[in-house]
């Protein structure tokens, strides 16, 4: 069975403290993921099944298997002329492991794909994972029909079986152990890790903490954008309700609320929000945005909100736009330069420093 593993760099839990992401957790059909008082997702290796859930729904793609990537799979499957069926006992541990920027992107690029659902009836992680995979096939379909596209996702109880193989999942996956005896060693830890019914915390490296400050976009979003360039453009760029969209959306600014903290852009792990050399602005790139919701959790004064609409211009036009635009100034105090939105003649430390020493004074 193939191994989960984290990337530390990339789960947006790193990123703050105060971030409440717990995708990975809510998704885990056998209660393997625990994010508890950690920063960082805790493993129980043991109990995991490899269905490859946590990878899809993850906005960062944080979480993988070992032996399944789902960035292979998409390139192998585009390469197969007469196929259009995915399926668990196929080419995939689970529909689950597939996230909805996959599957409109095959649609598209396939102009047809079958899921096959046939073995959900009788799967021990249905109850869990099933509902999932409608959820994802209904917002792909909704999203392709928004977009004016003729792709069609279908879902079939074909009960796909593999003749003179393992059909199983922890078979399928055990059929890719197999092929390479360099992958001996590698399969050996990953028992041994999985032998432990303990949970496996994680911790940030010293790797881990330098790329945390690199903006990335996660594969399954590169993948998407290059699907939707070979799309032709619908007639007329359709708004649709933004509660509909998982994997992105729009954002406002309250103005009046924010204090230009520079907290929200900063933390952003793909630069879908951005500012200027001054930190006189605030960007928003909706195409950029993974809805990994960073952005909200770090922001104490909750100026950022999200959008009730979200125009599917933005997927074939991305725009930026300008949320904020702030005022740069020379502190009176320090001299050190700030921005702001109001009329404050210091900056924060030293508004704060005055603050404090006026309540030790009992000045008001």
């Amino acid at each position: 069975m193939s191994a989960i593993h984290l990337d530390a760099s990339k789960c947006v839990r790193s990123l703050s403290v105060d971030s409440e992401c717990n995708k990975c957790e809510v998704i885990c059909p056998t209660a393997a993921i625990v994010v508890g008082d950690n920063p960082l997702p805790a493993i129980n290796f043991s109990d995991c099944v490899s269905c490859g859930a946590c990878h899809a729904i993850c906005p960062n793609e944080a979480l993988g298997l070992e032996n399944f990537s789902s960035t292979d799979f998409f390139f192998d499957f585009l390469e197969e002329e007469n196929s259009s069926l995915i399926s668990c006992k196929k080419n995939v541990p689970c529909l689950s492991a597939l996230s909805v920027e996959h599957l409109i992107s095959l649609a598209i690029l396939k102009k047809e794909i079958v899921y096959d659902t046939g073995h959900c009836n009788t799967c021990d992680i249905a109850s869990t994972c099933y509902p999932q995979i409608l959820k994802n096939y209904e917002e792909a379909t909704y999203l392709l029909e928004a977009m004016e596209s003729s792709s069609e996702i279908k879902l079939e109880n074909i009960c796909y079986e593999q003749s003179n193989e393992k059909s199983d999942r922890r078979g399928f996956l055990s059929a890719f152990n197999l092929k390479t005896v360099a992958k001996v060693k590698q399969n050996f830890e990953n028992e041994v890790e999985k032998a432990t019914d303990e949970l496996t915390e994680h911790s940030l490296g010293k790797i881990d903490i330098a790329l945390l400050k690199k903006k990335r976009l996660p594969d399954q979003r590169k993948i998407f954008y290059t699907a939707i360039k070979r799309l032709e453009e619908p007639s007329q760029f359709h708004v649709v309700d933004a509660d509909e969209i998982s994997f992105t959306f729009q954002k406002i600014m309250d103005e009046d609320s924010c204090t230009a903290c520079q907290m929200c852009y900063r933390v952003c792990p793909t630069g879908a929000l951005s500012s200027d050399v001054k930190n006189s602005k605030i960007d928003f790139d909706p195409f950029m945005c993974i809805k990994c919701n960073i952005c909200h959790d770090v922001c104490e004064p909750n100026a950022i909100t999200l959008s009730n609409a979200y125009n599917i211009k933005e997927f074939f036009k991305p725009t930026v736009q300008n949320l904020i635009s702030f005022k740069v100034r020379h502190c009176d105090e320090c001299n050190v330069v700030f921005s702001t939105n109001t009329t404050d003649k210091m900056c924060y430390r030293c508004k704060a420093e005055d603050e404090e020493a006026r309540e030790l004074w009992g000045i008001e």
